[in-house]
This record gives C-alpha cells, structure tokens and sequence, in this order.
C-alpha cells in the first residue's frame, strides 16, 4: 500500500486552488490548475500526500463505485511512490481516457472510498487527472500500434466517449475501425456539449492524434440515415457500433413554450462551444446583459450557468424544483451509499442564484412573441410523492432568455428503425443483449444510445465492453476487457 500511517497523518483533502474568479471569467481556460510535477513542486507534494491517504482496503470500495474497475488503490500506491510510469500503465488498463473523466466524471469512487466513513474521501479525481497530464508532460504516452491486422472492418457511429472507446479497443485487436460523426469535429459532446473552462479541446485533440497514429479513422460530417443510409452501413462494414448518444431534450410544455427566447440547454451549449473555437455561427444565443433562468439544477444547467456569465448575463437565476439536498451525507444514505448532497460547482462559485422549491408554472412574453418573464410557483409535495405547484404561491421573475436543461429522453432512432429495422424498447432506447448486440447481427449500441443519459465513465465502460462483444463476434473470442454488461444498472447500493 501507499503510506501506511497517511490517512492519519493527512486526514483533509487537498486540491489544486481554482483560478480567480475575476480573472477566469474573463477567458473560457480550465478553472482548475492542473500542474504537473515539473511544472510545480507544490502540486506534486500535494497529489503525493492524497495518494499517501489510500488504505489499499482488503475490499477497496473504490472498485466497485467505478464501472470501469479503475484500480484506484493500485495507482494511488505508484503515485505516492513517484512511479509515474506504472501508474499510468494500471490507469490506461482500466480507462482509455482518464484525461477526460479526470476533469467532467462526478467521482462516484470518491464517495465508495471506505475513508469516507470518518473521513473525508481520498481526491481520487484529482489524483487520476494528476497521473495522465504527468504522461503526457513526460512523454509517457504512446500510440499502441496492432501487431497485425484481423482483415475486418468496423464502423464507429457517434463520437463521443462510448464510440471513441470502443473504437480505440477494436482498433488495437488489429481490425480496421472507421468513426462516423455528423457534426464537423470528432468529439461527441466533450466537443461541443462541455465548455472549454471544464475540459479544454486540446485534451481532445491530444487524444484522437493518438488514435489516428493507432490506425483508426475519422469521419467528420457524415450524417448516418441522410449522407449514408443505415442499411448502405450495415452492408460496407462487417460490424456496426451504435454509440449516437441520448441527444433528444426533454422539453417543458407550458403556456407560453412558443415564446422566442426560450432554448434546450444543448442547443445553448453548443453553439456557444463553437464560437469560442473560433467558427462562425450564425444562430449563435447570446446571454450578454440578459436575465438568463436555467430551469435544471444538474451539470448541464450549472454549464449553462458558467458560459452565460462569460457572456456577459445581467443575472443567472437556476431553478430546481425539488428541496435543497444536505450538506453533509444524511442518516438514510449510509456509506457506500451514493449519497444525494448540495454541490457548488466552479460555476456556481463564479456568481449567479439558485433556487429550490421551484416549479415553473408558465413562460410570460410581451407582444413581440419574445420572452419576458417566468411565472413560479412554490413547489408542493403530495402524499404520493408528487411535486406540484401549491396555489397561490405564484410570482413573476424577469427572464430574457430561458435554457431547459432538465436531461434527455432518449436517443434520435427514426433512422435507425426504418433503415436498419433494431428493435426499441419502452422507453425508447435502442434494444439490446446483455452483450450489447441489437435485434439486427453484427449492429450493437453502446452508451447513453442503449442505457439512457448516463455518466462518463458508463459510457466508456460500455465502449469498451461493447468492443469486446464485436471482437467475439467477429473473431469467435476475445482477449479484450468487458468491465460492465448491458444489463449492468448499478454496481453498489
């Protein structure tokens, strides 16, 4: 193990201190320092006296809270022990990407982490992100050419972490894998959903660069349905992976919905990611001097919060419409529960007010047909446990722009069905065995497009556990990892 006395000689957690917020607030740069060891000895000490915290439990917890089985207790051991090298071998056997769940992923680890019953969690996030920029920084990452190549062809749609893992695997059994994505840069929604103050594009770029180097191909603005029918696919590639992701917005249909002003948080988001890379977007949503109400309290609502500000918002007002969960973990969400806790994300801390108990009652516009306002009510909790507006507690708040960012339904499938004929199921995902094959042979789905919106690491581990399905497939077994099936729904109470 690490330190064997270093949960009791260190029993707080450090992290690296955000950026200003008067100065980060001005530019769309990662909140977060990130400084390696040769940039800064004081960050190295830092991550090295976390690290030093890990108990290497005989049953790590940890494990269990990742679907991915990141060996956090492993690493943590090599971190501590200034085994760069080694450490970032047991993370990539686990994760193709720890440069990106290390900066986006929630960290369930860190609330399975069995220090965590007296202690505050091991900064297992932070030590992870630590371990793959100090590759990077080192040189210590290398394209993992195949030795041979199967003679079978792959086609990848969507590219985002569950497409770009499943690619990444099946590239490196030897087959030959080409990556579909309609929009005009690889990257899914780490491109274009997630801002660039909480995951640069060059990490991004960084990592395709590899991947091309691997042997896999990109395919930028090619839409599958419309540029290439589905069945044209299914014909040109001895195997196809599923992975568009859960794009459809859930929507709030409420009097006034027709109003202008008023947009899913997506279409915000992306249009905002493409003017910061520089592109020229003529329907671009603009939040300078407005009032700008994001209905959503979630990731996706607090990246609307933080791009808003840097916009130039007049105010930042999020909605939720449920009570404000605890501080602290409460007597009915015992560890290793994954517990439900008030979080203040780094655009939380940047400004802007949050309110709980909010139910929207109805969108209220001027004669323009522009949005004006948001008519609230208190939110009233039936015996049944349903939420819903209590009367007479209705109030206006000024709001010139309106993002929902209240999830995903489901995946876009009316493609797919007619031209590929995949079964759904109830909820509108695609269908699937619990090795991720489809109603359809060779056709398998990966990530949110057959779970359903989901988190980061679900997606790569059902990208890679999808890669192992195809490769079986195609190769009658397979020496690639499967760390979750498709019928896996948690891995811990």
């Amino acid at each position: 193990m690490a330190d064997p006395r270093g949960f009791m000689k260190v029993r707080e957690r450090e992290l690296p201190a955000n950026r200003p917020v008067a100065l980060r607030l001005m530019d769309w740069r990662e909140v977060h320092e990130h400084r390696t060891a040769g940039q800064d000895p004081q960050a190295a000490a830092l991550v090295t006296r976390q690290a030093g915290r890990c108990m290497d439990c005989g049953v790590p917890f940890c494990h269990n809270g990742c679907p991915l089985g990141n060996l956090i207790p492993e690493w943590n051991d090599l971190v501590w022990r200034g085994q760069w090298g080694d450490a970032i071998e047991r993370l990539h056997a686990t994760n193709n990407f720890p440069e990106f769940t290390g900066r986006i992923c929630p960290a369930p680890c860190e609330s399975a982490c069995v220090l965590g019953i007296n202690q505050p969690a091991v900064t297992i996030k932070n030590v992870e992100v630590s371990i793959i920029d100090e590759a990077f920084d080192r040189g210590l990452v290398h394209p993992q050419v195949p030795q041979r190549l199967t003679g079978h062809t792959v086609a990848v749609v969507g590219s985002g972490p569950a497409g770009l893992a499943a690619a990444q695997q099946l590239t490196r059994a030897g087959h030959t894998v080409a990556v579909y994505e309609r929009d005009d840069a690889i990257g899914g929604l780490l491109r274009y959903g997630v801002p660039d103050f909480k995951l640069e594009k060059r990490h991004i770029d960084r990592r395709l660069e590899q991947m091309a180097a691997e042997g896999t191909r990109f395919r930028a603005n090619v839409e599958i349905g419309r540029d290439i029918t589905w069945a044209q696919l299914r014909a040109r590639y001895d195997a196809v992976v599923v992975a568009t992701g859960a794009t459809v917005p859930r929507d709030l249909p409420l009097p006034g919905r027709e109003l202008e002003g008023i947009h899913p948080a997506m279409d915000y988001l992306a249009r905002s990611n493409k003017l910061v890379a520089g592109q020229d977007v003529p329907d671009a949503i603009d939040a300078a001097g407005k009032h700008v109400v994001v209905i959503g309290g979630g990731d996706t609502g607090s990246d609307c919060v933080g791009t808003a500000l840097r916009q130039g918002a007049a105010s930042v007002t999020t909605l939720a419409i449920g009570k404000q969960p605890p501080v602290e973990r409460p007597a009915n969400q015992p560890w290793p529960t994954d517990p439900v806790l008030f979080e203040v994300s780094s655009s939380h801390e940047e400004g802007g007010d949050r309110a709980y108990l909010a139910s929207t009652v109805a969108f209220v516009g001027g004669e323009d047909g522009q949005v004006t306002h948001l008519r609230l009510a208190t939110t009233e909790y039936l015996p049944d446990g349903r939420r819903v507006p209590a009367p007479g507690t209705e109030r206006d708040i000024p709001a010139d722009l309106v993002l929902i960012a209240m999830g995903f339904t489901g995946p876009e499938t009316e493609d797919l069905v007619a031209q590929a004929g995949v079964d759904l199921t109830p909820r509108g995902t695609v269908a699937r065995a619990d090795d991720f094959a489809t109603s359809v042979p060779g056709v398998f789905v990966a990530g949110d497009a057959g779970r359903g919106q989901s988190l980061i690491v679900w997606a790569i581990a059902e990208g890679r556990a999808a890669a192992a399905a195809v490769d079986t497939y195609l190769g009658g077994s397979t020496e690639l990892p499967a760390p979750v099936t498709a019928g896996t729904t948690a891995l811990r109470a």
